[in-house]
């Protein structure tokens, strides 16, 4: 049975900075009253990237496929399996990984999205190493990818200003030395109303609420318990520890979440990839932009053990395990 192992990644954020003094700006404008020193004091985050009008997560996406193909130095004809952790597809169908697949020129590799929210992008990275686990797939491109700008409410201070756009990467290949040691997804449907975007497109028109709102205070109760549990879990799973961890790479949703988990998993913050503070909370992307972003300022080097941690709508969550 061969492994996967991760062998390049990408990443790929829209041009617009918006800081938070842009961003509490353009809400005065609305009257809505919020400040540099409100966001950060609850939220850890200083600044985010926000997609113009008309860009979609297809082409961030794409170009965050294509530096990971470039850096894996893999050509995208050789690529078997892409899939997309997504939350905002550009259309109902074909799936956005369908479109990244043409943007890429690739034809012929089975292409699909994975809907899990902010755990999207663990659950995607999970289903491709089990399609290469299986003998399914030889090489995949696996895409966290968001533009969560379009489905937020600018008038609601307490989910606005938690958010940004962006897209990772990683490409996955099959090996004969162990890369992904471990992985576990899970979800409780029952706690869906925490956080969720609960509108659709029904004969026309829009059905429901389209924005996305959150019960914060629940949301990160539930988010430190899971992560606590599931953190341990995998690493059991593998036969190791947490102090066998040498980067712990959670889901970017608030620094406040990241410190406290890192406190009850006793690992120290040193340890733990943060980018919630430039990037803001980039959902499926979140993971793969930190990864990326780890990766390409030295932080992260070939032979350590990583453990990316996804939580998020649903309500979901899980854990991959990696030897880079």
């Amino acid at each position: 049975m061969p492994f996967s192992r991760i062998v390049g990644t990408g990443s790929a954020l829209p041009p617009r900075l918006v800081s938070n003094h842009d961003l509490a700006a353009e809400l005065a404008t609305r009257q809505i009253e919020t400040s540099d020193d409100w966001i950060v004091e609850r939220t850890g985050i200083r600044q985010r990237y926000i997609a113009d009008r008309g860009v979609k997560t297809s082409a961030l996406a794409t170009d965050a496929a294509r530096l990971a193909l470039a850096d894996a130095q893999v050509d995208a004809s050789e690529v078997d399996l892409i899939i997309v952790a997504t939350s905002t597809p550009d259309f109902v169908f074909p799936s956005t990984a369908c479109l990244v697949q043409a943007n890429l020129g690739n034809k012929g590799a089975a292409a699909f999205d994975v809907q899990a929210v902010c755990s999207g992008f663990v659950y995607a990275l999970t289903t491709a190493d089990s399609f290469i686990r299986a003998g399914r797939a030889r090489c995949a491109v696996v895409i966290g990818a968001e533009v969560f700008s379009s489905i937020l409410d600018w008038n609601d201070r307490g989910t606005c200003v938690l958010f940004g756009d962006g897209a990772g990467a990683v490409v996955l290949r099959a090996s004969d030395s162990p890369g992904i040691l471990a992985a576990q997804l899970h979800a409780d449907g029952s706690q869906m109303n925490i956080l969720a975007a609960a509108g659709n497109v029904a004969y026309g028109q829009v059905t429901g609420d389209p924005f996305l709102r959150m019960d914060g205070q629940a949301v990160f109760k539930q988010a430190v318990t899971v992560l606590d549990r599931s953190a341990r879990s995998v690493t059991k799973e593998a036969g190791l520890t947490l102090a066998d961890v040498d980067w712990l790479i959670p889901h970017q949703a608030n620094l406040r979440i990241l410190t406290f988990l890192a406190r009850k998993l006793d690992v120290p913050l040193e340890k733990v990839v943060v980018t919630v503070d430039r990037h803001a909370n980039t959902s499926a992307a979140s993971v793969p932009l930190a990864l990326d972003t780890a990766r390409r300022d030295g932080r992260i080097q070939p032979g350590q053990l990583i453990l990316m941690q996804g939580v998020g709508g649903g309500f979901t969550w899980g854990s991959v395990l990696a030897r880079m």
